[in-house]
Order: C-alpha cells, then structure tokens, then sequence
C-alpha cells in the first residue's frame, strides 16, 4: 500500500474511530433518565474513542511522514531534510507507546458494569469510570501535545516540498485536569459532580478530534 493511499484511507477512517457526542447535555440527562445505564454506553465510547483515535492519528501521520520522504528522496533533498523526519519520528513515539496502553473498551466496560455498585451515590460515575476518565485525559494530554510536535515538523517539511499547510496551535493543548480536586467535589457533593465530569470528558474530546480534521483535510487535498 502506497503512503498516499494510506493518507487518504486513515482520514476516511475518521467516521469510525473519532466518535463525536452530538448531544453533550443531552447524554448526560439520559444517564440521570436511565438509572445510570446510559451512561456505561458513554464510557464504553469515550474509551473506545481514546484507543481508536490515537491509532488512526498515528497511522495518519506515519503515512504523511513516509509520503513526505519518499518526495524528499525524489527531489534529492533527503539528506539535507533528514534530521526533520527523525525529529518527526521521535515526535511519534508517545503514540506508538500508547497503542500498548490497557484500554480495551469492552473490558472496561465489563469492570465498570462488575463494580457499578461502588459508585459515589446513585447516578454518579462509577470507581472504574473515574479512573477511566483520568487515563483518558492523561492519554488526550500526552497525544496531544505528541502529535502537534509531529504536525509542525510536517509542515516545516512540506513546505519546503512546495506545499503549504495549516500549522498547529500551540494554544490547543489544554493540559490535564485536576484530577485529585475533582475527586474531592466528586466525594462531597455525593456524585453529583461527576455527572459534569462525564459532559466534560465528551466535549473536550469533541474538540480535540475534530480539531485534526482541518489538517488532515489540507494535507489530503494537496497531495
């Protein structure tokens, strides 16, 4: 498989692993509506979002890196742009690193179901799904600020190859959470915080997914 098909087959790919919540406010309501059942589909989704996206991502920026050398070789310009591509490999590191991660989603959706009844109170998020909600934005932290790294090394690059790409924003990466002080609401309000906690955990991953798009779709076009 050429690199250009691979660019092309893991943008499309997004449809199934850059799960998007349409309805934030909403899901969280038909978790209180539901008992609580609805919510084990959101978590299974959230983790199911942070493994698949972080695998299509890496796959994605592998392949323009592989694309981009195998131009720089063609123009005679890969000895001197050498140092870029490593640096852009080193950048990749994190993710390939991540693909090994325990996130399988059906197993911890079986952990949260099997420990439902260590939950805060009631509605509130289960022990599984707070530990969940914390490796996934540590994961969101850590991919982002790898995959921004390997985006403007890309674009430095293809630029230099005659192709002009969006750079990253910097701004974009938002930093982790507090996750101890949100523990600590959690516990006093009796759960009732980690209900925000599961809205939140959807809308910042809505953002970050569909914040690659721009890129993919520049990077795509122009090849």
């Amino acid at each position: 498989m050429t690199a250009k098909t691979r660019l092309q087959m893991a943008r499309n790919d997004r449809a199934r692993s850059d799960y998007v919540f349409s309805g934030p406010g909403l899901n969280v309501f038909l978790t209180i509506l539901t008992c609580g059942i609805w919510g084990f589909f959101l978590f299974y989704q959230l983790m199911r979002r942070d493994k698949e996206h972080n695998e299509r991502r890496l796959e994605f920026l592998d392949a323009a890196n592989t694309y981009a050398w195998e131009q720089a070789n063609s123009r005679g310009r890969a000895d001197e742009l050498r140092p870029a591509f490593e640096r852009v490999a080193t950048a990749l590191v994190p993710l390939r690193r991540m693909t090994h991660d325990f996130r399988d989603p059906t197993i911890w959706l079986v952990l949260d179901i099997l420990v439902g009844g260590l939950r805060f109170v009631g509605l509130g998020a289960g022990i599984a799904e707070i530990i969940g909600f914390v490796l996934i934005d540590m994961d969101l932290d850590t991919h982002d600020r790898a995959e921004g790294t390997a985006e403007a090394e890309l674009v430095s690059i293809y630029a230099q190859l005659g192709i002009d790409l969006p750079a990253p924003d910097p701004s974009r990466v938002k930093g982790r959470q507090n996750y101890v002080a949100r523990v600590i609401v959690s516990i006093l309000t009796c759960g009732v915080y980690t209900l925000w906690w599961l809205y939140d955990m959807q809308v910042e991953g809505n953002r970050h997914v569909e914040g690659n798009w721009a890129f993919e779709d520049a990077l795509v076009g122009a090849i």
